[in-house]
């Protein structure tokens, strides 16, 4: 039977490392190509046409998912499997809207990977379980627009809603409309609360 060939994209070689310490472990497994940015991501996939990529999501320049999104495009039959360290149920709904169809956390690598690629090879959809039990416990909620999104990352920068306003070129009206909404579809008692939730889902990065 043919090893399954592996694209490995992240932007820290030492995780590179591991991941193909890990792959060389196993006959099935060959890694034929690594990539450290989403640009490179597409190239490498180009070059090699992989059966499987390995995709970081966050890294400098294009991200995982515009880079996921730009494979799937180019190549609809693309198998990728997401390795990142966010637990958010908000970042795995956009990597599998993207095109993904596994998500595995970087902490369960070793234990993990090797049964995670198989049943993505076989056609499967593979989520951990706390992020699957996330998503399904925020599957009826509103999701924040690209808006409400933008003010909630300048407001855990610290800004307040005078600045908030000023960056984004909005009255400062409209940035507490937004924030009330923000609060009410997150379910948040403040602006601080509001924030964590956001970080915690993986709804805006710092």
């Amino acid at each position: 039977m043919p090893s399954i060939r592996i694209l490995t994209v992240d932007d820290h070689p030492l995780l590179r490392e591991g991941i193909a310490a890990v792959i060389e472990g196993h006959e099935s497994l060959e890694l034929i190509a690594e990539a450290s940015t989403g640009e490179e991501a597409i190239e490498r996939y180009r070059e090699h046409r992989p059966d499987l990529t390995l995709m970081d999501l966050q890294m400098p320049g294009m991200g995982g998912i515009a880079a996921i999104e730009a494979i799937r495009a180019e190549f609809p039959d693309a198998r990728i499997l997401v390795l990142t360290t966010y637990r958010g149920d908000v970042q795995a709904l956009r990597a599998f809207r993207a095109g993904a169809q596994g998500y595995l956390l970087k902490s369960e690598l070793r234990k993990d990977m090797l049964a995670t690629i198989h049943q993505i090879m076989e056609g499967k959809r593979r989520v951990p379980d706390e992020i699957a039990q996330e998503m399904a416990g925020h599957a009826e909620d509103d999701e924040l627009t690209p808006r409400e999104t933008q003010v909630l990352t300048h407001v855990a920068r610290g800004e307040a809603n005078r600045d908030v306003a000023g960056a984004l070129g909005i009255a400062e009206e409209t940035v507490k409309a937004h924030m009330k909404s923000i609060l009410a579809k997150l379910q948040a008692n403040d602006r601080t609360h509001a924030v964590a939730i956001a970080l915690r889902r993986g709804i805006i990065e710092l």
